[in-house]
C-alpha cells in the first residue's frame, strides 16, 4: 500500500513530518481487515463470557476466572473478567501480530525501500512504527473492557460496585476504574511491543517475527509461574500483567502500577536500542 504525505506537513527539505508519518501508519494499520478481525475477536471474549453466565443457572463461587461469580450481581464485572481472560494469550497474541509486522511487513511487501527513499529517515520511521504499535496496545484492552461493560449492562443489573477492599463505588466511577485497568494493561504490553519491533527488524518474513514475539510472551509467563525461578520473576516483562488489583481498592494503590511502568520502560529502552542498532545497519536494497 502506497503512502502519501501532504506537503503542508512536510519539512522544508521535503521530508515528511513525524505527524504525517504517524497518521499514515495508523491509517494503514486500522484499514487492514486483519486489525479489525483481531479487535472483533477481542470484543467477542467478554460477549461470550456474558452470554455463558446469562444462560447458566448459577456460577459457583471460586470457580472459573476471578470475578466470574460477581457478574450476575453487577454486569460491570464482565469487563474485568474479560480483561483477565484476555491477558495471558489473546492480548499478547494480537500485540505480537501488530508489533512483529511493523518493519518485516514493509520489507516483505517491498515498501520499506520506498518509505526510506521518501525520505523519512530510519530513526524517525522506527519511532513511528513503534508509536503505531503503542496505539494498538491502548486500543486493544479498551475494546475488551468497554465491550464487557456494555454487554454486562445490557444483560445484568448494574449498581454500586463492591471493591476488593469492601468499599462501594458508583457505576460511573467503576467505569473509570475499568479504563484505568485498560491503561494498566496497555502499559504492560509496551515491553512486548518493543520486543516485537526488534524481532521485526531481524527478518523480512513478518510471520516469523510475529511467532517469535508471541512465543516469548508465553515463555515469560511460564517462567513466571515456576517458583524455582522466583529470583527472576521481577525481571520478566509479564510479571506484573495481572497486578492491577490495586486499582480495585479504595484508595487506589499505585505501587504496582509504578513498578510495572518502570519494568516496561526498561524493556522498551533495551529492545528499542537493539532495534535501532539493527535497523540503521539493515541493508534494504538487497
Amino acid at each position: 500500500m502506497t503512502r502519501e504525505y501532504g506537503s503542508p506537513a512536510a519539512g522544508s527539505a521535503g521530508r515528511p513530518s513525524p505527524w504525517s508519518l504517524l497518521a499514515s501508519e495508523l491509517s494503514v494499520l486500522f484499514q487492514r481487515r486483519r486489525t479489525w478481525a483481531m479487535l472483533v475477536a477481542l470484543a467477542a471474549i467478554p460477549i461470550l463470557i456474558a452470554i455463558a453466565v446469562r444462560l447458566s443457572s448459577s456460577v459457583p463461587p471460586g470457580r472459573g476466572p476471578a470475578f466470574l461469580d460477581r457478574i450476575t450481581q453487577n454486569g460491570l464485572f464482565v469487563g474485568v473478567t474479560g480483561v483477565l481472560v484476555s491477558i495471558p494469550l489473546f492480548l499478547p497474541l494480537t500485540v505480537g501480530v501488530v508489533a512483529g509486522d511493523t518493519v518485516a511487513g514493509e520489507a516483505g511487501l517491498g515498501t520499506l525501500r520506498y518509505l526510506l527513499v521518501a525520505p523519512a529517515g530510519r530513526v524517525k520511521l522506527l519511532l513511528v512504527k513503534y508509536a503505531g504499535a503503542v496505539v494498538f496496545c491502548v486500543v486493544a484492552p479498551l475494546v475488551v473492557a468497554l465491550t464487557g461493560a456494555a454487554i454486562g449492562a445490557a444483560l445484568f443489573p448494574v449498581g454500586r460496585v463492591t471493591l476488593l477492599s469492601g468499599d462501594t463505588i458508583a457505576p460511573a466511577e467503576a467505569v473509570m476504574r475499568l479504563i484505568l485497568i485498560a491503561a494498566y494493561i496497555a502499559v504492560s504490553l509496551l515491553g512486548l511491543s518493543a520486543i516485537g519491533l526488534f524481532m521485526s527488524t531481524l527478518t523480512d518474513v513478518p510471520v516469523g517475527a510475529m511467532a517469535a514475539t508471541v512465543v516469548l510472551s508465553v515463555v515469560s509467563q511460564v517462567l513466571d509461574a515456576l517458583p524455582q525461578l522466583e529470583w527472576l520473576h521481577p525481571w520478566l516483562f509479564s510479571h506484573y500483567w495481572l497486578g492491577f488489583s490495586e486499582l480495585l481498592r479504595q484508595p487506589i494503590g499505585w505501587d504496582t502500577f509504578a513498578s510495572n511502568a518502570w519494568l516496561q520502560a526498561g524493556y522498551v529502552a533495551v529492545f528499542g536500542a537493539l532495534a535501532y542498532s539493527r535497523f540503521v545497519t539493515k541493508d534494504i536494497l538487497s
